[in-house]
């Protein structure tokens, strides 16, 4: 199975980019846009030089426990910059969001809970609700989070859309927005494994 495959298979499909989509984007982006991949994982993002954003991280359900995770995420973290990502909301139908959620807490992630992330998937025409996550080595606002998930949206996940896809994604101002009012931390209730 390659790469593609075993990501089209764990992601939805409202959260996948095309096959063709990515190849351009390392092809045509390189300076940018990243695929670290082994036997057991495989790990797509885009990297500036002021932040991180993790596009998919995958790694197989046979080889998780054994800290191929942990040690990606340290990986990225040793380039001092801050590290962005987008999860799905917590589905109490679905495990396996809690156990991402859980993943992240531990790997020392925060909610970034005043920005809302609401893009309509190409692919199935509805409204994909989204969190975002980030990681940082120093102090890092939520409106420089917004800024840089901004610009991720805009040269990551809109590139080409109309020749990809057939169709454009909705503007960046219209998915991504400062919430209105006081939002719950997704992570807040996620309750840490005992030792």
């Amino acid at each position: 199975m390659n790469w593609y495959e075993k990501l089209n298979q764990y992601f939805p499909i409202e959260e996948m980019k095309s096959k063709e989509h990515m190849e351009h984007l390392l092809k045509e982006k390189p300076e940018l846009y990243h695929k670290d991949e082994g036997p057991h994982h495989v790990l797509m993002y885009a990297e500036t030089n002021d932040f991180i954003f993790i596009d998919y991280l995958w790694v197989s359900a046979e080889s998780r426990g054994q800290g191929i995770g942990h040690k990606l995420i340290e990986k990225l973290k040793a380039k001092g910059k801050p590290i962005i990502l987008e999860v799905e909301p917590l589905d109490y139908t679905d495990s396996d969001t809690k156990k991402r959620l859980k993943f992240y807490k531990r790997e020392g992630f925060q909610h970034a809970s005043s920005i809302g992330y609401r893009r309509k998937s190409l692919a199935t025409n509805k409204v994909n609700p989204m969190e975002i996550l980030y990681w940082s080595p120093e102090e890092e606002t939520e409106e420089s989070i917004l800024k840089k998930m901004k610009r991720t949206y805009e040269e990551i996940h809109t590139y080409k859309d109309k020749e990809f896809y057939g169709k454009s994604y909705q503007d960046a101002d219209e998915v991504l927005t400062i919430r209105d009012g006081e939002e719950d931390n997704i992570l807040k209730d996620i309750n840490q494994p005992g030792p």
